[in-house]
């Protein structure tokens, strides 16, 4: 598997040396997640990145479109190795960009949800763990659409983010990014008892989600008991929870404190720090990973690029641990 490997990275001759695009200085190239290589060939990849520039499903704040491009350009800095972990996720499995969901029609929300559902049932026909990049989170309820439909089971979900995203109809529409969950648990895609709702503090009322993911039997963590217990009875309760059961890994960069995300539509003071973050998802290596997304980043509200920094960070933390799992 490691000359496999070798392989896939060895992009290209220069001046008769072959090199690893990650080996290339950070300014040079097509821009790509992590800047692994962009491939079109599904059947040579383990892990796809794909980029979600989507944000018609927003409340308020837009500018999430913008999150996979900035995301990309923040990504160049991630080294090649998780020296927390010592694990190299681009020696374990093929790490492909394979680029960017395409709409035919984005300024229909029923349109954009069906072609985000058509592009992962490719990825999951070709038996890729995605790891998706958005675009706001209404993009999760048609991955787990996609994949749930390839899978014998619902899904066991751990999901981070300020917000239970299972609110009701929001004018007018049943599709935006506070609901992805609902839609999810009342399709089957996700089993609720095997659904934890991490560092959740934003709500206008009870009835907008909190009610219904406790209802429901969701193991819902407010930021306060995430701050009470610790990162690490968060993770023991997740393993405990999902168990081997496949499982779908969302983090919605608003779960950070707006110190460390400022660039986000809907942002919730009083969040996760970067460190607890990184640690928690570490901590979370061993799971059956079916995929897992990293949304809600966006760039025109940050001008500084630290969201989008941070975002990439965490992605590369989640790369870690699916690269793991892939080859467990």
């Amino acid at each position: 598997m490691t000359n496999e490997i070798e392989r896939f990275y060895q992009s290209r001759d220069i001046l008769g040396e072959s090199y690893l695009p990650t080996q290339a200085p950070r300014y040079t190239e097509i821009p790509t997640f992590m800047r692994v290589p962009h491939i079109t060939d599904l059947s040579r990849v383990d892990i796809g990145f794909i980029g979600i520039p989507y944000d018609g499903g927003l409340t308020c704040r837009t500018g999430a479109r913008y999150g996979p491009r900035e995301v990309r350009n923040q990504s160049s800095m991630m080294r090649a190795i998780n020296v927390a972990t010592g694990i190299h996720p681009l020696d374990l499995c093929r790490v492909a960009d394979i680029g960017d969901v395409r709409f035919r029609n984005a300024f229909n929300l029923e349109d954009a949800i069906e072609d985000i559902r058509r592009y992962y049932s490719a990825i999951a026909e070709a038996s890729i763990i995605p790891i998706g990049v958005g675009g706001d989170h209404s993009v999760t309820y048609p991955i787990l659409k996609a994949l749930r439909a390839h899978s014998a089971e619902p899904f066991a979900l751990v999901h981070i983010d300020a917000h239970t995203d299972t609110w009701p109809e929001y004018s007018g529409s049943k599709y935006h990014h506070g609901a992805p969950f609902r839609l999810a648990a009342d399709e089957g895609l996700i089993d609720p008892h095997k659904t934890l709702q991490i560092g959740i503090r934003g709500g206008q009322n009870f009835a907008d989600g909190l009610d219904y993911s406790r209802e429901k039997g969701m193991r819902v963590i407010t930021i306060e008991e995430f701050e009470d217990i610790g990162w690490r009875e968060v993770a023991n309760e997740i393993h405990a929870r999902v168990g081997d059961s496949p499982v779908y890994l969302s983090f919605d960069i608003d779960g950070l404190d707006p110190v460390y995300a400022p660039g986000t539509g809907t942002p919730e003071s009083g969040g996760i720090t970067m460190r607890e973050a990184q640690r928690l998802l570490r901590a979370l290596s061993g799971l059956n990973y079916v995929g897992a997304d990293l949304v809600e980043v966006s760039p025109p509200l940050d001008p500084s690029g630290n969201t989008a920094l941070n975002g990439a960070t965490l992605l590369f933390e989640m790369l870690c641990i699916l690269a793991q799992s892939r080859v467990e």
